[in-house]
C-alpha cells in the first residue's frame, strides 16, 4: 500500500511513519510537509528502509503539490496542523489557513483522485474543558472549542466528516488526548519542563498548576491510528486515550513536581508564571468505543513513558 503523510516531519507524524514502516515493511510512504518551526527533517534521519520512504516539500494549501502527490495513494493520513495554543492567541490567521482550508484542500484532492481512504487526526481540545467533577469526553460530546487552534481543529473535523455525508468520502477520525514523547517540539509542556531542567533552569507553571490533563504516549497513539485504519468503521469517530493500568489524570503541578523527582532535581525550580487567556481547566476522554469495539488499549503507562522521552532529550 502507498500512503500520504501529511505533516511527517513533525511530532507524531515523524514517529507514525517510524511505526508503520516497521510493522509494515513493503509500504511505501510519501511524506508531504512544509517544514515549518514544527517539522525537521532530521527527525527521520533514523529511517532503516529509505527506499520505501519519499519526502516532498509543500504546503497542504497548495492545490497542484497536494493533487500531484494524491494520484498514487490510497490511504491519507493527515497529521499537519497548526498546534500551539499560545501561537494562535496571538495570531490565529495560520492556523485557519493549514487546519481549515489545508484540509478541505486535501479532501478535495482525495474526492477527485478516486475517493482515497481518508484518516483525520485531531484533538479533544475541540470538546471545551471540563470542570473537576464532569464526565469525560466521548464521541457524543457536543463541540466547544475555547482557542482559535481548538476551533480551526474543530472546524477541520466538520469538514471532514461533511465530506462523508456529502461525498461518501471514506473517512475516519480520531480524537486524541495530550501526547508526549521523542522528536516533540521543545514549545511544548513535557519537552520544555525537561529541558529546562536538564539545564537547571525553572519550569514555568501556569497560574497555580491545578489544570488537569490526561497524557497519551505517541507511540500508543500510533497503534491506535493503526487501529482505526485496519479495524475501524468508515464515517465513524474514535477517542484516544492514554490513561491505561487505571492511570488517574495528572495536574500541570503534579506533572512539574514528577519531572523534577525523576530528574533529581529541586521542586524551587517551579516557577508560577500567569495563566494564558481561555485556559482550559481539565480534559479527560472516555476511550471505552476503541478499548471494546477495535480491542485496542495503551501500552505504555505514564512514568515509563516519561522516562523514555527524557532519556531521548538527554541525547
Amino acid at each position: 500500500m502507498k500512503l500520504l503523510i501529511t505533516g511527517g516531519c513533525g511530532f507524531i507524524g515523524s514517529n507514525f511513519i517510524y511505526y508503520w514502516l516497521k510493522k509494515y515493511q513493503g509500504d511505501k510512504i510519501v511524506n508531504l510537509d512544509a517544514l515549518t518551526y514544527a517539522g525537521n527533517v532530521d527527525n527521520l534521519k533514523d529511517l532503516p528502509n529509505r527506499q520505501n520512504y519519499e519526502f516532498v516539500l509543500g504546503n497542504i494549501c497548495d492545490p497542484q503539490i497536494v493533487d500531484e502527490v494524491m494520484k498514487e495513494t490510497e490511504l491519507v493520513v493527515h497529521f499537519a496542523a497548526e498546534s500551539h495554543v499560545d501561537n494562535s492567541i496571538v495570531d490565529s490567521t495560520p492556523f485557519v489557513k493549514t487546519n481549515v482550508l489545508g484540509t478541505q484542500v486535501l479532501l478535495d484532492a482525495a474526492l477527485k483522485n478516486g475517493k482515497k481512504r481518508f484518516h483525520h487526526i485531531s484533538t479533544d481540545e475541540v470538546f471545551g474543558s471540563l470542570g473537576p467533577n464532569d464526565p469525560p469526553f466521548n464521541e457524543n460530546t457536543p463541540y466547544d472549542p475555547r482557542s482559535p487552534y481548538s476551533a480551526s481543529k474543530a472546524a477541520a473535523d466538520h469538514l471532514v466528516r461533511a465530506y462523508w455525508h456529502t461525498h461518501q468520502l471514506p473517512i475516519t477520525i480520531s480524537n486524541c488526548s495530550n501526547n508526549y514523547g521523542p522528536h516533540q517540539h521543545k514549545e511544548k509542556l513535557i519537552p520544555l519542563f525537561i529541558t529546562n531542567l536538564l539545564q537547571n533552569k525553572k519550569v514555568p507553571v501556569y497560574g497555580t498548576g491545578q489544570n488537569i490533563r490526561d497524557w497519551l504516549y505517541v507511540d500508543d497513539h500510533c497503534s491506535a491510528i493503526d487501529a482505526i485504519i485496519s479495524r475501524g468503521k468508515i464515517g465513524e469517530t474514535y477517542l484516544i486515550g492514554g490513561k491505561g493500568n487505571k492511570e488517574k489524570e495528572i495536574t500541570n503541578l503534579e506533572l512539574a513536581k514528577k519531572l523534577i523527582e525523576l530528574l533529581g532535581r529541586d521542586e524551587s525550580l517551579i516557577e508560577y508564571v500567569t495563566d494564558r487567556p481561555g485556559h482550559d481547566f481539565r480534559y479527560a476522554i472516555d476511550d471505552h468505543k476503541i478499548r471494546t469495539e477495535l480491542e485496542w488499549q495503551p501500552q505504555i503507562n505514564f512514568e515509563e513513558g516519561l522516562k523514555k522521552t527524557i532519556e531521548w532529550y538527554k541525547i
